[in-house]
């Protein structure tokens, strides 16, 4: 890194930025949006500023104006993004190449999709030090072991030698910090780094990033939507919404003396109190010593399960990535026929095979994905998403079909209005409850829930968690909940399954599962909840008593 003491106090300051993007809406001409309203900021060698808000606030987007990049057809115009005192936007193409990579770093929410997935990680990771000239490859190459040493990554002299797919997704997190840190630049940009890991894996990675920019000295912007994550490694916070700036203060301040009311809601949004209901009689859904496996049977990712699921109620299975909570969703559902054990429905024996279903075994059992965005044909209307159910399994047509669509929208508080848009139209929040209505258009008596608050921020996950308990008061619909958030699970469950390399660990209602003593493993889980504390996060990693299957 440059000497600091030749350079401004002050490291970044953005000023009066104003980005705009030309959408196309279905039908209608062109129009140019704002995004981001003449938001000013500033930041200080080796001090890190969380920038926080819901999806949509233009976190990311202010984010990467530290680089001059504007993804997707947005522009800067207008506004200063001035790096060590000089406006990076009045830079040609070829200054802004020098300084990406060397005096400015990022570090991408999803670190699977941003690695080349054919080149070995220490070849990735040292590339931006050899091309901006930095060190020869040997003295990179010593750089970058001793900083997957310091992110307390396994075999640290051999780590770079393995291709992406060969680490687990906490472990790529940590590369890609390694990799923005190698080239010693002044600034990382770091985008919502542990919001697709799961708690335990995510503890490790936020504390890794935590030591690192604690070492080096670097400057970071810390964009998330966790007010949580956030306390833990920022020395100020910036709250954003719709593209302007609400609140700007110290962490403490932030946390504990919030001045606007936007960010007292995000501060004190609280998780939903739901109380446990006693099981029925006969259950809705039983699995019964289920193996389920790939390769043929040889690697086994499900080892003798056995879980309940009962009429009206919510079986949360829990556990970090890779314990086998997905898999168990595609036995249920046929997509993984198991090699061993029985799956009964609705007093029957489910075939194991997808193929060998009837039509109303399909129709009564249904799933919401983790990823809406991914899960709706973007050329549908929402009326036809949410109607292709009632023509397939009812064959309502016209005005039947479009009076049961709006019944349904109604049903998630969205109102007949929104049957003429498209998906790209919607928010994360409204897609999802697009696709909580499609599944409950099939009258199914089972939804599998597969990590379908764990993409939102907490204020829309709410929403989304009290929407599906006020669905189930009135469908009477049973819920198989996966998630690795112990936090969601205390706000919707009746019963619990903790799951651990594909075995059960702890199983049983609500309140037993949470109550101690607990294993190790339930322990690991519930102590790696983040909390709204400064400190919280040393407190985490001092108390453990095992490392997470990730690490």
């Amino acid at each position: 890194m440059a000497d600091p003491a030749a350079k401004p106090d002050k490291l970044l300051e953005i000023r009066n930025l104003r980005i705009e993007a030309r959408v196309y809406p279905p039908g209608e001409a062109p129009k140019d949006v704002t995004l981001v309203h003449e938001v000013s900021l500033s930041l200080e060698r080796g001090k890190v500023l969380g920038l926080i808000g819901e999806s949509g606030a233009g976190k990311s987007t202010i984010g990467l104006s530290a680089l001059g990049y504007g993804r997707g057809g947005v522009r800067i115009t207008g506004g200063e993004v001035i790096l060590n005192g000089r406006d990076i936007l009045k830079g040609d193409a070829r200054s802004i190449r020098h300084l990406r990579g060397r005096e400015v770093c990022y570090v991408a929410q999803s670190a699977a999709a941003a690695f080349n997935p054919a080149h070995r990680l220490m070849d990735q990771v040292v590339e931006a030090t050899l091309l901006h000239g930095v060190a020869t490859r040997a003295e990179a190459e010593k750089r970058a072991v001793a900083l997957f040493r310091k992110l307390s990554l396994p075999d640290p002299e051999n780590i770079g030698q393995r291709f992406p797919h060969q680490v687990s997704g906490g472990q790529l997190q940590r590369v890609m910090t390694a990799m923005a840190l190698c080239s010693e630049p002044d600034l990382i940009v770091f985008d919502e780094p542990t919001t697709a890991l799961d708690v335990t894996t995510q503890i490790d990675v936020l504390a890794a990033i935590k030591e690192a920019i604690r070492d080096t000295g670097v400057a970071a912007l810390y964009i998330t939507h966790d007010l949580a994550v956030v306390a833990q490694v920022s020395d100020e916070i910036a709250v954003l919404r719709h593209g302007r700036l609400v609140e700007r203060g110290s962490t403490r301040q932030i946390i504990k003396e919030p001045r606007e009311d936007y960010t007292k809601q995000l501060v004190s949004v609280h998780h939903i109190e739901h109380p446990e209901q006693a099981p029925a009689a006969t259950p809705a859904l039983s699995v019964k010593n289920v193996t389920a496996g790939y390769g043929g049977g040889h690697i086994k990712v499900l080892k003798n399960v056995s879980v309940d699921i009962f009429p009206g109620q919510t079986l949360a299975v829990v556990g970090e990535s890779g314990s086998g909570k997905s898999t168990l969703a595609r036995a249920i559902t046929g997509l993984l026929p198991p090699l061993e054990g029985s799956i009964g429905f609705a007093g029957r024996t489910l075939s194991n095979s997808l193929a060998d279903r009837t039509k109303d075994d399909l129709r009564q059992l249904q799933m919401i994905y983790q990823m809406a965005d991914v899960a709706m044909n973007p050329r549908q209307t929402v009326g036809t998403i949410i109607g292709r159910p009632l023509e397939f399994y009812f064959g309502l047509r016209g005005r039947q079909r479009d009076a049961r669509v709006a019944e349904l929208l109604d049903k998630i508080e969205m109102g007949k209005g929104f049957a003429n848009r498209y998906p790209a139209e919607l928010s994360g929040g409204q897609k999802q409850r697009v696709c909580i209505a499609r599944a409950l258009a099939a009258n199914p008596k089972l939804i599998i829930c597969d990590e379908v608050t764990s993409a939102l921020d907490p204020l829309v996950a709410n929403g989304i968690l009290k929407l599906l308990l006020d669905l189930q008061k009135d469908e009477e619909v049973a819920y198989l909940f996966i998630t690795h958030d112990l936090a969601t699970v205390k706000s919707i469950a009746d019963s619990i399954a903790v799951m651990y390399r594909g075995e059960v660990v702890r199983y049983g209602a609500k309140s037993d599962v949470l109550k101690p003593p607990f294993d190790a493993y339930t322990e690991l889980l519930l102590s790696s909840v983040p909390e709204m504390e400064i400190g919280w996060l040393e407190k985490a990693i001092n108390s453990r008593q095992m490392e997470s299957a990730g690490n």
